[in-house]
């Protein structure tokens, strides 16, 4: 497993640019709330952290992990924005859905990513259990959120 051993929240500040003049777009499922806040607070915490402006983090929610694509691209299109994280949560159940779910939205920001100019930064858990879910929020893997604002900072950069 990727994340054994591995806190995802541990980071070099002093190799991270400072994001003071970066604008990022967070869009958020609101489908698993107490796994999808925790990776909202570790992202932004690590925006505030490198530099980023309260002003320039902009939070959009979606009903659930398969509209994240439709919202990172809305919030392209409509908002200047420098780079944009795209946070979701989908548990494994007792069908197929989880799959389909998985696939769907892993291509979605997968094409916004080949096909457009702005980084959009995959920060969607695919756990096969809660437990995992909440280990890799905040719990002793640390936080994929966080993981994620530091991508967006590395790719907002690159983009320019």
């Amino acid at each position: 497993m990727a994340t054994a051993n591995k806190n995802l929240s541990v980071y070099d500040k002093s190799t991270i640019p400072n994001a003071k003049n970066l604008r990022f777009g967070i869009v958020v499922s609101e489908w698993n709330p107490e796994i999808t806040e925790g990776l909202y607070s570790g992202a932004h915490d690590a925006l505030v952290d490198c530099g980023a402006l309260e002003k320039n983090i902009l939070r959009w929610n979606v009903p659930g992990s398969f509209e994240l694509t439709f919202g990172c691209k809305k919030m392209i299109s409509s908002q200047k924005v420098d780079a944009v994280i795209a946070i979701g949560s989908v548990i494994q159940g007792e069908t197929k859905h989880f799959d389909f779910v998985c696939g769907a939205t892993a291509k979605g920001i997968m094409d916004l990513n080949v096909n457009g100019d702005i980084p959009v930064i995959f920060c969607v858990l695919t756990d096969d259990n809660l437990q995992q879910a909440q280990e890799r929020s905040g719990g002793k893997h640390g936080n994929k959120g966080t993981e994620a604002a530091i991508a967006a900072i590395k790719m907002a950069l690159l983009g320019r």
